[in-house]
């Protein structure tokens, strides 16, 4: 049975409390991410005896402004109002927001059911990965059929046999361990961008990128009419920039550098007024 309930913790558990008390299936609380932190309603529907939570919902939006009718789009009537956005877009949202549940000292180990932008078998491993115990697929199904379940079935079984998993509780979880807070991450660790010139088809967007909008880390010459782009691995802060905008698979990558300095977070910098000493 599925709860899709509001925004207020208070509500959350005073529903989730009545459907409990009102039957014998299990109530799985379906959460909205139109909320400003996920773990308020989590939190609530854990007090509420909740078997689980489902997460996300859509998320509100407005996809289009008609511009001829100066509405939204789709229009009614000459009139239009918010939508529900979701599809491949909401992925990362969805994936952030089952994290915090599943990292979170109140609700970890709370049963999860994990929604958004799941397209394919890849899609559900990696919720999967966050601890979710099932994954529920709507707009692929939207656009290829239910067939699509048979393959991401198909691939995820081919995956986990690849890597050893007998069953999904083998790898489930994971990567829980490895989600952190931004402040905990190691400012000693380094990488930098690295440019196959083999791979290289002269195009120039790793250059424009870097110049006019990041670290101008890559130079730019002509030798005998050619050109050529090259990293300056003192400027190059490892942002990934480069590597997105370029159009050849794997001709720019990501290529670590022993800084040789210890961990090091921000809780730690000596630019941090509130320091902590390092252990």
């Amino acid at each position: 049975m599925g709860a899709a309930v509001g925004q207020v913790p208070e509500y959350v558990e005073m529903v989730t409390r009545w459907c409990k008390a009102n039957t014998r299936m299990p109530v799985l609380v379906k959460l909205t991410p139109n909320v400003s932190n996920i773990l308020n309603p989590a939190r609530a529907a854990k007090k509420g005896g909740a078997d689980g939570v489902s997460l996300i919902n859509t998320i509100n939006s407005i996809t289009a402004i008609d511009l001829d009718q100066m509405a939204p789009e789709p229009t009614v009537d000459g009139k239009g109002t918010h939508g529900g956005y979701c599809g491949p877009a909401v992925k990362p949202i969805a994936l952030h927001m089952v994290a915090e549940i599943a990292r979170d000292h109140e609700t970890r180990g709370l049963p999860i059911s994990a929604i958004g932008g799941i397209a394919n078998w890849r899609d559900g491993a990696e919720f999967m990965a966050l601890s979710a115990g099932t994954v529920q697929v709507c707009t692929a199904a939207m656009h290829y059929g239910f067939k699509i379940v048979d393959d991401m079935i198909d691939g995820l079984s081919n995956w986990m046999d690849a890597k050893g998993y007998r069953t999904i509780e083998d790898f489930r979880g994971k990567a829980v361990p490895n989600v952190t807070d931004w402040q905990f991450l190691n400012m000693n660790y380094k990488i930098i961008a690295s440019i196959d010139q083999d791979k290289c088809i002269k195009c120039g967007l790793c250059h424009i990128a870097c110049e006019d909008t990041s670290h101008q880390s890559i130079s730019a010459v002509t030798k005998n009419g050619s050109r050529k782009f090259e990293v300056i691995d003192e400027e190059c802060v490892g942002c990934n920039l480069c590597m997105h905008v370029c159009p050849v698979p794997e001709c720019i990558t990501m290529v670590k550098v022993d800084t040789g300095k210890p961990y090091l977070n921000w809780t730690q910098h000596p630019n941090n007024p509130m320091r902590k000493a390092a252990e």
